[in-house]
């Protein structure tokens, strides 16, 4: 016998009327964000793994003495505080071809000069004193392909040398510990590494710590539209099951509706990230924009990303249907208020604590960062709907005005149903407080305005330190050239023997004096302030980056989820507004009660996150034996006006749902 369930779901859903149809669509476009956001993360993550595979091949493995066929030295210059990676490379003598490295046709002869697109551009930009000179002057210029680049705003140069060239012959790590991912030398059979660059290594690790940070904020968005419409969802199946309906239908009706609305949403999110892919791939993230197949997740991903928030949504909305199955009279009568019991405030203690000793002493890995990450959001979730039962119950007690009673008894009621709409925000909160004071000052001595020249294994001659000078002069630039003290650990050398040239003037100057005073280096390329502070500053830009992107995201997602959910509950309730709006209520009177039931406990929970972000904060820059950053405060305090402006805005935005609905209360009481 052919089941009635299927086509019994279908006639419901197309009787349902307006409003009906309005849950549907609003549960349509949760999903559609939903799904949206986290192909997006997922594209960030796996890209910013792709972008460091295509570094690798620059910092150089040392092959066997009898394999080894050229010699390969990474320097790194700067040009407007930008780095510039240069790879020079070598063919020795009597020993067979080496293949062409990535982006190459072939491997460079000697005096051909690769350049990547973007810096291609620059040098056209620029005056050939400020960035051309310091590479030889080939005929023309080669262009590096994108199989040898991480991104289309990358500055890099591959250059053809002679194997007795200072560049290869002399060029070396380890002159300082500044050198550290900047400059390598090794003798090579080919371009195969397992280390990537300086400047693409970490994007990963920090991608995954801001996804870790956002995906519970974007599954909550996700459950919560399975959630759309419950009330009137619940009321519909109550008088089916009074009727006769098995809870086995029940719940099939319940799974095919939520996954036909959730599945045709998450499908329209995710062919949505897809058809704007290149639009994504222009956000800048570390060194620059993306290649467009870069963030390109691949059909798996996709496929599964649409599939589990189809099945999140069903899931959600299945979960609702406990007390339909159970007690279907009571939920017809609308008899049963939804009380949490003290197990939820046991289950958090233990899991905080847990958390908390997980985190002292000693350092954790990136899985297990995310584990406690998700533990501790898990903790939040089960905890939040406790925290509302007893802040309405509290306040009803004492409340003494009709809008604080009202949005107490609602909250007491339905304490699921009231943290669902403040869980964005307060689960941003704690995000927020973390990111806001976790950008990391490491405090190391600045030496702008110099460029320093490494001379070799000796103090630098008399006539070493005129040459700079007149090198200096011939290309217009004011500067004082010294030599420091090898003792002198702080000066831009770091120690290292050479000279110093103290540039007087602007960008233009700087970059001149770099390029004058290449020809003085011993097979090394001077550099400035920008080298020697290149491996702290990457770490504190992508935690920048991270922080921003994370906070907006985690803001967005929280008003969006919070805007739905209040319009979705207007609708539900839209049966008890009308009785009231017949009692004689003013709208203004229960509009002002649905704000209250959203800032109650939003002070109360998003105070208790963003608290412990900033502790998570301060372990963060503990283990990095940083400072806290003095902005932090101003920046969690606009962060948190600015969230609570937003979720109390989108509220806003339902009034007029919320005045269209009860507008003839007498035809909708019933």
């Amino acid at each position: 016998m052919r089941s009635p369930v299927l086509p019994l779901t279908w006639h419901l859903a197309r009787s349902s009327g307006r409003r009906g149809l309005q849950s549907q669509l609003l549960a349509a476009v949760v999903a559609a964000v939903s799904a949206f956001v986290l192909l997006m993360m997922i594209a960030v993550s796996l890209g910013s793994g792709a972008r460091a595979d295509r570094t690798d091949w620059r910092t150089p493995d040392a092959a066997p003495a009898r394999q080894a066929t050229a010699v390969q030295a990474l320097t790194t210059t700067y040009v407007r505080h930008e780095p510039v990676s240069v790879v020079s490379l070598a063919q020795l003598p009597d020993r067979k071809a080496t293949p062409a490295p990535p982006g190459l046709s072939s491997f460079p002869k000697r005096g051909e000069v690769y350049v990547s697109p973007a810096l291609a551009e620059v040098m056209r930009e620029l005056p050939a004193n400020q960035l051309a000179d310091r590479f030889p002057k080939p005929e023309s210029y080669g262009t590096i392909g994108a199989a040898g680049l991480a991104s289309p705003d990358e500055l890099v140069a591959v250059v053809g040398r002679a194997p007795s060239d200072p560049a290869v012959s002399k060029a070396a790590g380890g002159g300082n510990w500044f050198d550290a991912g900047q400059t390598a030398r090794a003798e090579v059979a080919g371009f195969t590494s397992t280390k990537a660059s300086l400047f693409t290594a970490p994007d990963q690790q920090f991608a995954v710590l801001g996804v870790a940070l956002l995906v519970m904020p974007v599954i909550v968005l996700a459950a919560a539209a399975g959630r759309l419409g419950a009330a009137r969802r619940e009321q519909r199946l109550a008088a089916l099951r009074l009727a006769g309906a098995t809870p086995r239908q029940i719940i099939a009706m319940t799974a095919a509706e939520a996954a036909a609305v959730g599945g045709a949403g998450a499908l329209t999110g995710a062919l949505a990230y897809a058809a704007l892919l290149p639009a994504l791939a222009q956000m800048p993230y570390g060194i620059g924009g993306w290649y467009t197949g870069q963030l390109w997740v691949g059909l798996p991903w996709f496929a599964a990303v649409v599939l589990a928030v189809t099945a999140l949504i069903t899931v959600s909305a299945v979960t609702m249907l406990r007390q339909v199955a159970t007690s279907p009279l009571g939920v017809a009568q609308q008899a049963n208020p939804r009380r949490t019991r003290m197990i939820r405030l046991v289950l958090f203690a233990g899991v905080l604590g847990y958390v908390f000793f997980s985190t002292q002493g000693g350092q954790l890995g990136a899985r297990q960062m995310v584990a406690l990450l998700v533990l501790f959001y898990g903790a939040f979730w089960l905890f939040g709907p406790w925290v509302v039962d007893r802040l309405g119950r509290i306040v009803g007690r004492y409340a003494r005005r009709p809008a604080t009673l009202l949005a107490a008894r609602r909250l007491s009621d339905d304490p699921s149903g009231a943290w669902r709409t403040v869980s964005g925000l307060v689960l941003a909160g704690f995000v927020a407080g973390f990111f806001s004071v976790s950008q990391l000052h490491f405090g190391l001595p600045g030496q702008q305005g110099q460029v320093a020249v490494t001379t070799g294994d000796s103090a630098p001659s008399l006539r070493t330190v005129a040459e700079a000078r007149t090198l200096l002069r011939e290309a217009g630039v004011t500067a004082t050239v010294t030599v420091p003290s090898e003792d002198d650990f702080n000066s831009a050398l770091g120690g290292t023997p050479g000279l110093i040239a103290r540039v007087s003037g602007g960008e233009d100057q700087l970059d001149a004096a770099v390029t004058a005073l290449t020809p003085v280096g011993a097979g090394r390329l001077p550099f400035t302030q920008d080298y020697r502070t290149a491996y702290d500053n990457v770490g504190v830009d992508r935690i920048g980056v991270v922080s921003t992107a994370t906070l907006a995201m985690s803001f967005l997602v929280a008003a969006v989820s919070a805007g739905l959910t209040a319009a979705a509950n207007v609708l539900d309730r839209r049966r008890v507004y009308s009785l009231l709006r017949l009692a004689g209520t003013p709208l203004k009177l229960l509009d002002r009660a649905r704000t209250r039931e959203t800032a109650l406990p939003l002070a109360v929970l998003a105070g208790g996150t963003t608290a412990m972000g900033v502790y998570g904060a301060f372990q963060l820059n503990k283990a990095a034996d940083s400072t806290m950053n003095a902005s932090g405060a101003l920046q969690l305090t606009l962060c948190v006006t600015v969230g609570t402006l937003a979720m109390l805005a989108t509220i806003a935005a339902s009034r007029p749902l919320l005045r269209r609905v009860t507008a003839n209360p007498a035809q909708t009481a019933d």
